[in-house]
């Protein structure tokens, strides 16, 4: 976990957030996030080794979480709207730079709750390198993306978004070229990670 003040700020150096007031949306605080982290261990099982999968809205992420049998993985909305990363309305709508921001915050999250041995999937990134991607096949990720709008819908993307959804799916894939293997699935993904604990 996070062993003392020294190293919240190097996760924010590492950010490169600084001081973490200096967030426009609000200071993130590293007691906060030790107190949600704490709480989430009494729910999700952690493990020796962290691990986050990033996939973009509409892949797969929320319905996986809430269906696992043993809750190994966190869905990163989960964690980030508790400790503070994320506001809770549809911010993936508002500006790049608070995109952005929000993103920063949430590696800052994602990074701390990795170390204390958590499996995260997400669709949040900016810096932190993602232990694998996400990436369906077009075609079935449209359907994927209509199917929740008309059955289950949580949040996320929506069809008449699909622009968006395709620079995501850009932006995600840069990860490919630094080494971050691709899946077509977040089963897959899961399966693939499972073996390096």
């Amino acid at each position: 976990m996070l062993a003392d003040k020294t190293k919240f700020e190097d996760v924010l150096e590492l950010a490169k957030m600084g001081d973490p007031s200096n967030f426009r949306l609000g200071k993130l605080d590293e007691n906060k996030i030790k107190e949600v982290l704490e709480e989430f261990k009494g729910k999700y099982i952690t493990h020796t080794k962290g691990f986050f999968i990033m996939a973009p809205s509409g892949a797969g992420k929320t319905y996986f979480c809430k269906n696992q049998s043993e809750l190994h993985w966190i869905d990163g909305d989960d964690i980030w709207i508790a400790a503070g990363a994320h506001p809770d309305r549809s911010w993936w709508l508002e500006s790049g730079e608070t995109m952005d921001e929000i993103d920063k915050r949430s590696d800052v999250v994602t990074f701390l709750a990795k170390e204390a041995g958590y499996w995260i999937m997400g669709a949040s990134n900016y810096w932190l390198k993602p232990d694998a991607i996400v990436i369906p096949d077009w075609d079935e990720h449209k359907r994927l993306i209509k199917y929740r709008e008309e059955h289950d819908y949580d949040g996320g993307v929506t069809s008449d978004k699909l622009n968006q959804v395709l620079r995501h799916r850009e932006w995600i894939m840069r990860w490919s070229e630094k080494g971050t293997p691709v899946f077509k699935t977040v089963q897959d993904a899961v399966n693939y990670l499972i073996q390096l604990k």
